[in-house]
């Protein structure tokens, strides 16, 4: 068979763009053709794949959509299935990668934000998704279901709720005790020293700051252990003036988008995600499965595993930035991170959260079949 592939952007280390590129390499293996169209690609091009990329005019991101949409659109007539990463009008098969937008809108934001161009296109292009009976949608967390039933009365049968699928590097290897000691000898981590990761691009989405608050409230003993790692693509800027103004500044360290991330979970000491919102959050259950404890909110579509697990700590909404603090001071200074650590990795061995690619393109098949 032959698909078209259509997201956005391509770079490397975002969530969505690691989902995409798996479930693409699982088309090819089963012998399909991939077409891939985007506005921009960064990093490696897959030697197997057409990559087409459409420039897109525009001075904001809406319409620079609309214009990559519009050019699109003449592109799609030739194959068995068009899937879209990004929500927009005319896809076969919906890949929901990102919360309800007009949920976001409605409970964030006040009512003249409704009356701006950029609300009314994202809307426009949610609403082709979850309005049109013609689109199947994939669904990555069971909680999404209900705001987009909710608020476009989508039929629930087009749902089709996918298991996680993390990648089987992120389990430990049997020399995992030296890749930790290695690579906290390269960084000049002592023995007793705290390694504190974040994981994910947009630092702000991800609960960067509330990191930052946190370890600045931590106690003086503690806090001259530990470090902060940040791994992912975005600017720094803001987080680094954050950081001086409280003087900790030297102890948080921006490593930018990485591949090695495997080696970063296993030599850290807690993984911390206090994100604002979160759809999946993909990053918690590598982590589980490399046995690095887990600090996260509620909000992450995928908390629950932590929680069944017993992986670490979930805070609950609202969230509270002295919760937080006091969260990550006790966890800091339990013994219980070595049962969470144990925990983690027995929860990983039995758990179903490797074969989202495979479950996915048995979904395309099933689709394109029917076409």
């Amino acid at each position: 068979m032959k698909f078209a592939f259509c997201l956005f952007k391509y770079f490397p280390f975002g969530g969505l763009q690691r989902d995409f590129i798996r479930i693409a390499r699982e088309c090819l293996r089963r012998g399909h053709t991939v077409d891939v169209f985007t506005m921009q690609w960064e990093g490696n091009e897959e030697p197997e794949l057409k990559i087409t990329i459409l420039p897109a005019k525009g001075l904001q991101n809406h319409t620079r959509a609309q214009n990559f949409v519009a050019r699109l659109f003449p592109q799609l007539t030739p194959y068995d299935l068009v899937l879209g990463f990004n929500k927009m009008p005319g896809l076969d098969i919906y890949y929901a990668a990102d919360t309800c937008y007009q949920a976001k809108a409605r409970f964030q934001h006040s009512a003249w934000y409704r009356l701006t161009p950029r609300y009314k296109h994202l809307v426009a292009y949610e609403k082709a998704v979850f309005q049109s009976t013609e689109t199947e949608i994939l669904l990555l967390s069971k909680y999404q279901q209900a705001e987009f039933m909710h608020f476009y009365n989508t039929e629930a049968e087009r749902f089709h709720c996918l298991p996680p699928g993390i990648a089987k590097d992120r389990i430990p290897p049997p020399h995992a005790a030296d890749i930790r000691q290695t690579l906290r000898k390269e960084w000049g981590l002592a023995e007793d020293a705290f390694l504190l990761l974040l994981v994910g691009s947009g630092f702000k989405t991800k609960g960067l700051d509330r990191i930052i608050l946190g370890y600045a409230a931590l106690p003086e003993d503690i806090k001259k252990r530990a470090y902060v790692y940040v791994i992912g693509k975005d600017n720094p800027e803001f987080f680094k003036r954050m950081a001086n103004k409280l003087d900790i500044l030297e102890k948080i360290k921006f490593l930018g988008g990485r591949e090695d991330v495997p080696r970063f979970l296993l030599a850290a000491d807690l993984l911390l995600h206090p994100a604002y919102n979160e759809n999946t959050g993909t990053v918690l259950l590598e982590a589980i499965a490399s046995g690095l404890p887990v600090l996260t909110t509620d909000v992450c579509g995928y908390a629950d595993y932590v929680r069944n697990a017993d992986a670490g700590v979930v805070l609950s909404s609202p969230f509270q930035q002295t919760e937080f603090n006091q969260a990550l001071t006790t966890m800091l200074s339990s013994d219980k991170r070595v049962d969470w650590k144990k925990n983690a990795i027995a929860f990983a061995k039995e758990a179903d959260i490797y074969n989202m690619p495979e479950r996915a393109v048995d979904h395309l098949e099933r689709v394109a079949g029917k076409l």
